[in-house]
């Protein structure tokens, strides 16, 4: 049985194989939220605690939640960010949930799964209407996005890429 969890330090050596995997696939690490840059480890999970307040979160983030899929072994096999609103740059290109499943285990139907719990948590934080884009040429997390009853609104350009915007409705 998979299920979303916050990361902690008990996690630390399956993290870093999470990590090198996508390192190693030379591929960028989706989403961002999941990915512990320069941190230490225990530096990292409290960044994490501290960016799911508004107290917490530098002038140009909004506050989020990441969490890590993982299988009954304790396998990390993707992430996943629910910001809890939207701020100008999110509205037009980012979104409120981003996910990444790690390159080994992807085509399995993950992403569809962990969009589903992402936005259960959203209706949890009051969130009725969620946003989530994608890049036009990933036609994987298009597909995930349909899945879970996403409308596709519009394309914005954002830079060289072609950015699709998608609604969801919580609405029971």
């Amino acid at each position: 049985m998979c299920r979303l969890v916050k990361l902690n330090a008990s996690m630390e050596r399956e993290y870093r194989e999470y990590i090198n995997e996508w390192q190693r696939s030379g591929e960028t690490i989706y989403p961002f939220s999941s990915c512990q840059g320069d941190h230490s480890f225990s530096d990292y999970l409290r960044l994490q605690k501290e960016l799911e307040t508004e107290e917490g979160c530098p002038e140009h983030f909004v506050p989020g939640s990441t969490w890590f899929y993982v299988n009954s072994d304790g396998k990390i096999l993707g992430s996943v960010n629910l910001r809890h609103r939207l701020n100008d740059y999110l509205f037009s290109v980012g979104g409120h949930i981003g996910y990444g499943v790690r390159p080994s285990e992807r085509r399995k139907g993950y992403a569809c799964k962990m969009l589903s719990l992402a936005l259960e948590e959203a209706r949890k934080l009051g969130i009725y209407k969620v946003l989530i884009t994608c890049d036009r040429k990933n036609r994987g997390s298009a597909r995930t996005i349909l899945k879970n009853h996403g409308i596709l609104e519009n394309e914005v350009q954002k830079e060289n890429r072609i950015i699709q915007r998608y609604w969801i409705s919580l609405d029971d």
